[in-house]
């Protein structure tokens, strides 16, 4: 029996028709095609995802799989910023939070672990319910464009901003690379028609797991120390290690572009079309950039986990859009109109002393773009499965077209 995926109610109604004809038409005429050439994930994850899920019900959709790690990942983030709003907590200076619940770091580790699961045997799940579909591939990699914020700002919570950790102006690097390589990845698809799996996606969540897992039976003392032949932090190294590794991956992205051009097996777009993914999320970089350099309110040391989560939320909206046209074969936006508002705000802030009111601004840009990008990605879910004529969350037969 072939399986679909059916919504608890019919909600088309309450959606926007972001996806135009000639997209739906693009979705009509998609295929999947990625390569993964990790050792890792091949020879490790895959076989562990493959026995994982045999254990999961057939009648789970795979969406529900995929949406449950993101919940954990949210859980997660949300925990951090409790007791760790401005990444301090670790410190232990006087006058600070003080340390973080040591429970903390487990529930870290298990949901850092259990969301990467999850989105490991997703596709699995809906290979083997015979439930695949563009849907599913659009749901995944737009959740994912919106992991790329948590993860790595939930990490450094363990390292804090004190003298051993890292200052807020190297994460926001940190979360930038992590967020550009992602970007770069369907920047990629979209000029070569085929998706690169990068390999520090599979080790990186795992080294995740394990570095709350190590804080968690030890203290986070562990990483209060100076390593020996390099004399950096344990949160110095851990950094340069994680930037060498992005623009290695951004430079084999590039590659693979250049190949595809070479070869003639890509699209083989003008630099104009083959560069326009990028123009909007340069742009948000750059503002945000000279927003944090050189804001009078030192915006980003004093709500730095603010500042990233409506960075990151912002550039999710922006690979999300990426993805539809890259899956679609649709031309892609030039420019979001997200960043309009954001324009205005930094050249506000720049032009009227706001002092203090200057957060509000951040607070209220925040509320707009989340509001947007959740609407955004639930009108798209929506649309999608009524042109596709299949659900969302729960799995079912394929009930019968109406007669007219």
């Amino acid at each position: 029996m072939k399986y679909y995926v059916t919504n608890f109610t019919d909600t088309s109604k309450m959606a926007y028709k972001y996806l135009g004809e000639d997209i739906l038409k693009g979705f009509d005429k998609y295929k999947y095609s990625a390569l993964d050439t990790s050792p890792f994930s091949n020879y490790v994850m895959h076989p562990f995802w493959n026995t994982v899920v045999k254990a999961v019900p057939r009648w789970v959709a795979p969406n529900m799989l995929t949406f449950s790690g993101f919940v954990l990942l949210v859980y997660n983030f949300g925990v951090l910023s409790y007791y760790d709003p401005d990444y301090t907590a670790s410190d232990t200076r006087p006058g600070d939070l003080g340390p973080i619940p040591n429970w903390v770091w487990l529930v870290s580790a298990l949901c850092v672990f259990g969301a990467h699961t999850l989105d490991g045997i997703d596709g699995k799940q809906a290979r083997r319910t015979g439930s695949s579909s563009p849907l599913g591939e659009l749901f995944d990699h737009g959740i994912d464009s919106w992991s790329t914020l948590i993860l790595p700002t939930g990490m450094y919570s363990i390292f804090s901003r004190g003298f051993y950790g890292q200052p807020t102006l190297s994460v926001f690097g940190v979360v930038f690379l992590v967020q550009f390589c992602f970007l770069l990845s369907h920047w990629e698809k979209y000029n070569t028609g085929v998706l690169y799996l990068p390999w520090g996606y599979d080790l990186g969540q795992i080294g995740m797991s394990l570095l709350y897992l190590i804080t968690f039976l030890g203290t986070i003392d562990l990483w209060k120390m100076t390593l020996p032949i390099v004399h950096l932090s344990p949160a110095c190294f851990f950094t340069i290690c994680l930037y060498a590794s992005c623009v290695l991956s951004a430079l084999i992205s590039v590659f693979n572009v250049y190949v595809s051009y070479r070869d003639n097996t890509g699209h083989n777009r003008t630099f104009y079309e083959a560069t326009r993914p990028l123009i909007s999320s340069s742009v948000l970089y750059i503002l945000f950039t000279i927003w944090a350099l050189y804001s009078p309110y030192d915006i980003l040391e004093k709500t730095p986990r603010l500042f990233y989560y409506t960075c990151g939320t912002t550039f999710s909206n922006l690979a999300s859009r990426l993805i539809v046209n890259q899956m679609s074969m649709t031309r892609c936006q030039v420019f979001n109109w997200l960043l309009v508002p954001l324009l205005c705000v930094v050249v506000l802030i720049f032009a009227i002393p706001l002092g203090a009111y200057e957060l509000y601004f951040l607070w209220a840009y925040c509320l707009l773009v989340t509001t947007a990008h959740i609407h955004y990605g639930y009108s798209v879910v929506v649309q999608m499965a009524d042109h596709l004529g299949i659900y969302s969350f729960t799995i079912t037969s394929k009930p019968p077209k109406k007669q007219t």
